[in-house]
């Protein structure tokens, strides 16, 4: 039975091979590479030896065989996948620049990828440790953000911790009643992995240590890992600062869904046991190795990179 379940979109992506070069300019692409935020999440998790599942959706099509093939080889619980026959398998375009910084166009709402409703049985998910929620899906479609905090709901009752990265993508954000879902799961959840910015916008609040302090205004929260790109992360309980995590220097090719990587092995290292110092270099050994590699799913995650990544820079 899975120890951490998600829901939200699956897709695949079709990248730019090179910075620099517009969406809207004719030019090569590379891909598909299986994707979506939760994806990329159950997947590294797998990896990493915790069992993990997804409510997700996708199409009768080949995009939709070429995510089942990744997550089925990774070991990725799939019984809740809807295999749809009315819409297709949801797909972003992504374009890079020299500054880090990315674009995406998403063909997302009104596909497979966001039909899934919350599950009616809890059968075969009453033994979940964590539900993660990403703050992209939530802001899919207005209908599928709903479905997710209902499911939210349901494993909060069962006795699930609830773990939130904000994820926020201005591409999919859509006036008001996309901020108030993420506001519910934001004032819910036990585990908060935002960053900075995004720590900022949801307390709406100026500076660091404001935002944090807001943030634990939040009853139920009991981890604040506060992410920082290549300045590394910064974990906080309700004692305040418990440690600063710097990252592992590699070689940096893609750096799409190295946070959603970084947030699976932190949960792993809490469910193994490894304390908040623990997960904390497990995140970032996994957010390096993602990063490490072109594509989203792609980077050299296992427990044996992780732990060797964490020795070498030990």
């Amino acid at each position: 039975m899975p120890e951490i379940m998600t829901m939200g979109e699956l897709l695949c992506e079709i990248m730019r091979p090179e910075e620099g070069v517009e969406l809207y300019e004719t030019g090569d692409f590379k891909g598909p590479y299986p994707s979506g935020a939760p994806g990329i999440f159950v997947s590294t998790a797998s990896r990493l030896g915790c069992s993990s599942g997804i409510i997700a959706g996708v199409g009768n099509d080949d995009f939709g065989k070429n995510i089942m093939d990744r997550l089925i080889r990774d070991g990725v619980d799939c019984r809740w996948i809807l295999k749809s026959g009315k819409g297709s398998t949801g797909v972003a375009f992504v374009t890079y620049y020299a500054d880090g910084s990315r674009k995406f166009i998403f063909h997302v709402e009104n596909t497979s990828a966001v039909e899934p409703k919350a599950p009616e049985s809890m059968e075969g998910m009453g033994d979940t440790k964590y539900f993660h929620i990403m703050g992209c899906s939530l802001m899919a479609s207005a209908e599928f953000g709903r479905e997710i905090l209902k499911t939210m709901k349901l494993f909060r009752q069962k006795g699930a911790k609830i773990s939130f990265d904000p994820n926020v993508r201005p591409e999919l954000l859509r006036g008001s009643e996309g901020l108030d879902v993420v506001q519910e799961a934001f004032l819910t959840c036990n585990l908060l992995m935002p960053g900075v910015r995004e720590l900022k916008m949801l307390t709406e609040r100026s500076t660091v240590d404001e935002a944090v302090a807001a943030a634990f205004e939040n009853e139920n929260l009991e981890i604040l890992v506060l992410k920082n790109g290549s300045k590394g992360s910064c974990v906080y309980t309700r004692k305040g600062l418990e440690l600063e995590m710097g990252v592992y220097p590699v070689k940096q090719l893609d750096a799409t869904g190295a946070g959603d990587s970084f947030d699976a092995a932190f949960i792993c290292g809490l469910l193994q046991g490894k304390g908040l110092k623990g997960a904390a270099q497990m995140g970032a050994a996994a957010g390096a190795l993602n990063a490490a590699a072109f594509g989203p799913m792609e980077g050299q995650i296992s427990q044996e990179t992780i732990e060797k990544m964490i020795h070498r820079h030990s």
